[in-house]
């Protein structure tokens, strides 16, 4: 499965739009946003996503809405969630990130907030954030994006800078157990 995964549009749908079709032109099966705002994607006319909303979201109120996740995809137990961790504004059943990374229940977690670009490895588990989307941020880091390819028995993540495609970050990781 290929994944275009992007977080923290914050209604810059010039850039959502582009790096919606630059993932796609790396052959993304579909589209995970991550929250902040829960309806650019619909702004943009994307269909084949997945969201979750960001937590100062009128959606995260709305208990019809997952706050957050766990998608399967070739196998791997994928959270998604716009924070790494439990928060204040959450609703009584949300899942708890931690918990969850405690517990081993899944193998990777998918987030956004920060609007800090990483990939990391921790306890076992793959965590990947692939930044903003807003044309500038006062935390000095570019728009990107990441391209995920799961496959069964591996996860290979790139984060590209938006604007000149250039990979900002690159990793593979081989599954435990396979």
């Amino acid at each position: 499965m290929k994944i275009g995964l992007v977080s923290d549009t914050h209604k810059h749908l010039k850039n959502l739009n582009d790096a919606v079709a630059f993932l796609k032109t790396k052959g993304a099966d579909i589209i995970v946003h991550l929250g902040d705002d829960y309806t650019d994607i619909d702004d943009i006319g994307e269909s084949n996503a997945i969201r979750v909303p960001g937590v100062f979201s009128e959606a995260y109120q709305d208990t019809s809405i997952p706050n957050r996740m766990v998608a399967k995809f070739d196998g791997w137990r994928i959270l998604l969630s716009h924070t790494l961790s439990s928060h204040d504004n959450d609703l009584p059943d949300d899942l708890k990130p931690e918990e969850m990374v405690e517990k081993k229940e899944i193998d990777a977690v998918f987030y956004g907030h920060t609007h800090i670009p990483d990939i990391k490895h921790e306890h076992g588990i793959v965590f990947i954030n692939p930044g903003h989307l807003k044309d500038e941020d006062k935390k000095g880091f570019p728009p990107t994006c990441s391209f995920v390819h799961v496959k069964k028995d591996s996860m290979t993540v790139r984060i590209f800078v938006l604007t000149t495609k250039d990979i900002y970050k690159e990793k593979t990781f081989i599954r435990e157990g396979t």
